[in-house]
C-alpha cells in the first residue's frame, strides 16, 4: 500500500487505497473497514501492522489486546488523528480520509480519557464540547445537552461540578460529550479503564443501551472479561498484528469445554473419564480434569457414578477470550507494552 502524502501524486494514492478496501459493496453492511492499515513511526517501532478489520453495522465490537498492542494508534488512526504509514479505511462505507469533514458528524469518540473542567458543571462542560462542534445547530443546543445527560443518567447531576463526580459519572459524562449529535458509530477507547466495580456496571449497561438504539459500538480494552459480557464480536491484537476476529461465539468455538471432577477416588475417575474418549485427562490433589469434547456432562457423572466413584462435585467449564488468546499465543494477556 502507498503511504499517504502530501506531495504530488497522493490524490490517485487515494484513489488506489480507496478501491482496494475488502468488503461486500465496497463495505457496505460494515461500520469500520480497514486494508493493510499501518502505522510505523520514525524511531523505526510499527505500532499497527497491515491491519485488516471489519467491524459490522450495529455490532457491539470489542477491540482487545494488551497495553501496547497498537489499539489506541488504530483508533486514532481511524479517527484521522494520526495519519497512517500505509493502508486504507472506510468509516460507515465512505472511503477515508478524503470523506472525514462529512462522516466525522455521525461519529461519536472517547479517547483516552475525558478530558474537562473541573470547576464547571457536567452541563457548562458538555456546553463547551458543543461550542467546539462547526456542524452544531446553537439554537438547539439545550434539549441536545438534556437528551445526551438523560442518556447516559446524568440529568439529575446536570448542575453539579465536575470535580465532585465519580469515576463512573465522569466516563458518562464523557461518552455524553460523544453523544451530542446523532451518531452512527461510537468509538469507546477503554471506557472502564480505572473504575471501580459499580463504575465499570453502570459503563457496561450504558453500552448495552446505546447498542439496542441502533449504534454501532467499537469498544477498545485490554479487560477480556468484560469485553466478553457485553460485546456480539471482537478482534485480537498482538504486538501491532491482528490474530483473530469474528463473532465471539466463533472465538470461543475455537476453545474446547472442559470438565472438572472432584473425588477422592482420583484414579478411578481418571480411567472412567478415560474409558469415555475424553482427552487431556489430569489428576491433582482430588480432583481430576479433562476435555470433554462431544461427551454430554450428564452421561460422565452417570457413568463414575456407575463405577463407584466418589462424586463430591462436577464442573463444566466453557472457555473464555483468555483461553482463546493464551491458546493463540501461549502467553497471557495482562501484560504491559
Amino acid at each position: 500500500m502507498t503511504a499517504v502524502t502530501d506531495a504530488p501524486g497522493a490524490r490517485d494514492a487515494e484513489r488506489a487505497r480507496d478501491a482496494a478496501v475488502p468488503g461486500p459493496d465496497d463495505g457496505e453492511g460494515f461500520s469500520i473497514v480497514t486494508a493493510g492499515l499501518t502505522k510505523r513511526f520514525r524511531s523505526g517501532q510499527v505500532a499497527v501492522d497491515s491491519l485488516d478489520l471489519a467491524v459490522p453495522t450495529g455490532s457491539v465490537f470489542g477491540f482487545l489486546g494488551p497495553n501496547g498492542s497498537g489499539k489506541t494508534t488504530t483508533i486514532r488512526m481511524l479517527l484521522g488523528l494520526v495519519t497512517p504509514t500505509a493502508g486504507s479505511w472506510r468509516l460507515l462505507g465512505t472511503p477515508m480520509p478524503g470523506g472525514m469533514n462529512g462522516v466525522l458528524p455521525r461519529v461519536g469518540a472517547l479517547v483516552e480519557g475525558p478530558a474537562f473542567y473541573p470547576y464547571l458543571s457536567g452541563e457548562a462542560n458538555l456546553r463547551r464540547y458543543d461550542a467546539a462542534d462547526p456542524s452544531a445547530d446553537p439554537r438547539t443546543v439545550a434539549a441536545r445537552i438534556g437528551l445526551a445527560l438523560e442518556r447516559v443518567g446524568l440529568a439529575s447531576a446536570a448542575g453539579k461540578r465536575y470535580r465532585a463526580y465519580s469515576l463512573g459519572m465522569r466516563q458518562r459524562l464523557a461518552i455524553a460529550a460523544a453523544l451530542l449529535g446523532p451518531r452512527e458509530l461510537l468509538v469507546l477507547d477503554e471506557p472502564t479503564n480505572g473504575l471501580d466495580p459499580q463504575g465499570t456496571r453502570e459503563v457496561r449497561a450504558l453500552v448495552r443501551e446505546i447498542a439496542a438504539e441502533g449504534t454501532t459500538v467499537f469498544v477498545s480494552s485490554h479487560l477480556l472479561a468484560e469485553v466478553e459480557q457485553v460485546c456480539s464480536h471482537a478482534a485480537i491484537m498482538r504486538a501491532g498484528r491482528l490474530i483473530v476476529q469474528g463473532t465471539i461465539t466463533e472465538l470461543l468455538g475455537g476453545e474446547a469445554m472442559r470438565i472438572r471432577v472432584r473425588t477422592p477416588d482420583t484414579v478411578r475417575a481418571a480411567a472412567v473419564l478415560a474409558a469415555l474418549g475424553l482427552t487431556e485427562v489430569r489428576s491433582d490433589d482430588e480432583e481430576v480434569g479433562a476435555v470433554l469434547g462431544t461427551a454430554a456432562p450428564e452421561r460422565v457423572c452417570a457413568a463414575l457414578v456407575a463405577d463407584g466413584v466418589a462424586v463430591r462435585g462436577l464442573v463444566v467449564q466453557r472457555p473464555s477470550l483468555e483461553d482463546v488468546f493464551v491458546g493463540l499465543t501461549g502467553e497471557g494477556f495482562d501484560v504491559d507494552g
